[in-house]
């Protein structure tokens, strides 16, 4: 394996060579002044920089060294830059930072923690290096707005191609902020039809009163209000896609008008008797187990069947391996843009968080969670902090730090006729488990790697991997 490249910069010759012997285990260079690191950096191309913000000729103040951070970010954008700092120069410390150093140790150092740190930057830099992997690997983006790497997401992206030149009525399943209506407008306009118009309705955000006048059209004087004729939303979409988003939502009254116009492609507008033959494409989608509710009598069992000619299931975000930290990549690129700041990455353990968070409002939720974080952070990289996500923890958290935030927990209720003591063990070892696999997927099956991610030990990794049933590689050979 290729040694991490490390460039001390600092006039103090000594302390330079006091630090690379430190430090033998990396590949080490030593630059005692601006011009010189410059030049060794473009050479040596160094993945973590030590800079000390006392340089010649102002060794007593920080402009020389700031300079020098400047210089070196335009050259290695990528690289980590920590800074030395002596117990006076705490603001011009802040102010590196700003300007895009990593962090900053204190003189006089403690050489254990700056060891740490430059640790931290290592492993930060392992993990931007997987992000970005993820990016490279991933197919070219055939569905509009769609970013993802998951095998399970490709699989619908490949459907939706493959169902999009027909004519089938298509169900779309998937919770809340999964992205339906971005895969129904995949369906539009990888169709014959994306010429013509795309029509959303919400079928539950309109009071049942209103929707049928929404979906249907209406009169002037169909009912008390109506001054003006109003075509619906199903004759707007002739010629092209109608989507009808919440469906499982529909008053039960409505869903007979709804399946006659199904079957027979006419509408007639309320308080009309003329017919209106219409054209279109019926894209349906729900957050909802469908055949429960036809159980219960709230949904039609026929109307079901008519839209259900064709069923694409979108997984949710934390049965997508790799995407979360995708997308988290992908949001953060683009609100900085928007607003701005340069912000340069994520630290490690919000890497770690965003990867192991249930995120149960799916992408919309991550989407909220980092475009928060990018108006609300001070620094140039985003921390735990900065993503607001609360975190539950229980037990030993310096055992199993992960497994509390890799999974939502099963609800419990007591028609459940359950313990829920026992139910709350089973969450939790669910929970744990997802986070297991979740590292594992990450780190390419390697349980060092996901050892240290999780923040356990090697052996304890292995005797949770025995304890679940899960299929692991051993590494003991890579050490």
């Amino acid at each position: 394996m290729q040694k991490v490249k490390i460039l001390f910069v600092d006039d103090d010759q000594g302390l330079n060579r006091q630090l690379r012997w430190a430090f033998s285990e990396f590949e080490t260079r030593g630059a005692h002044d601006r011009p010189n690191a410059v030049k060794l950096a473009a050479t040596f191309q160094p993945q973590v920089v030590v800079l000390d913000l006392g340089l010649p000729p102002d060794a007593q103040g920080a402009s020389e060294g700031l300079k020098t951070l400047v210089e070196l970010k335009k050259l290695l954008p990528s690289s980590k830059i920590i800074m030395l700092s002596g117990n006076e120069e705490r603001e011009n410390a802040v102010m590196a930072v700003k300007l895009g150093a990593y962090d900053f140790c204190q003189k006089p150092m403690d050489q254990q923690v700056l060891r740490l740190i430059i640790e931290r930057a290592i492993n930060l830099l392992d993990l931007e290096q997987e992000v970005g992997k993820l990016a490279t690997n991933m197919p070219a983006r055939r569905l509009e707005n769609i970013i993802t790497g998951a095998p399970n997401m490709q699989e619908a992206c490949d459907l939706v191609e493959r169902i999009a030149p027909t004519d089938a009525s298509v169900l779309l399943l998937g919770e809340s902020g999964t992205g339906k209506e971005l895969f129904a407008r995949a369906l539009h306009d990888l169709s014959p039809r994306k010429a013509s118009a795309f029509v959303p309705i919400n079928c539950g955000a309109i009071p049942e009163t209103l929707l049928e006048s929404e979906l249907f059209g209406h009169e002037k004087g169909a009912f008390t209000g109506a001054e003006r004729a109003v075509v619906g939303k199903i004759e707007l979409a002739d010629g092209g896609t109608l989507f009808l988003d919440e469906i499982a939502d529909m008053p039960y009254t409505l869903q007979v008008k709804l399946l006659r116009f199904l079957q027979d492609r006419i509408v007639e507008r309320v308080g009309s008797r003329k017919p209106v033959t219409v054209d279109v494409r019926v894209v349906c989608a729900t957050n909802q187990d469908v055949e429960s509710r036809i159980t219960t009598n709230k949904f039609r069992e026929d109307l079901y069947f008519r839209v259900n000619e064709v069923t694409i299931r979108i997984p949710a975000l934390r049965d997508r391996p790799g995407d979360p930290e995708l997308l988290a990549q992908y949001f953060l690129e683009h609100f900085g843009a928007v607003y701005g700041k340069s912000i340069t990455g994520f630290s490690p353990d919000a890497l770690q968080t965003i990867r192991a968070h249930p995120w149960p409002g799916n992408v919309r939720q991550l989407q909220n969670c980092i475009k928060r974080a990018v108006i609300l952070t001070k620094g140039n990289t985003i921390g735990t902090a900065d993503l607001g996500l609360a975190r539950e923890r229980g037990g030993d958290s310096s055992q199993r730090p992960a497994a509390d935030v890799a999974a939502p927990l099963p609800a419990v209720t007591a028609a459940d006729g359950a313990n829920p003591i026992v139910n709350l063990r089973e969450a939790r070892n669910l929970a744990e488990k997802r986070a297991i696999e979740a590292a594992l997927a990450g780190t390419g099956g390697n349980i060092s790697k996901a050892a240290k991610l999780l923040g356990v030990s090697r052996p304890t990794l292995y005797t949770l991997i025995s304890e679940y049933g899960i299929a692991a590689k051993d590494d003991e050979a890579e050490g």
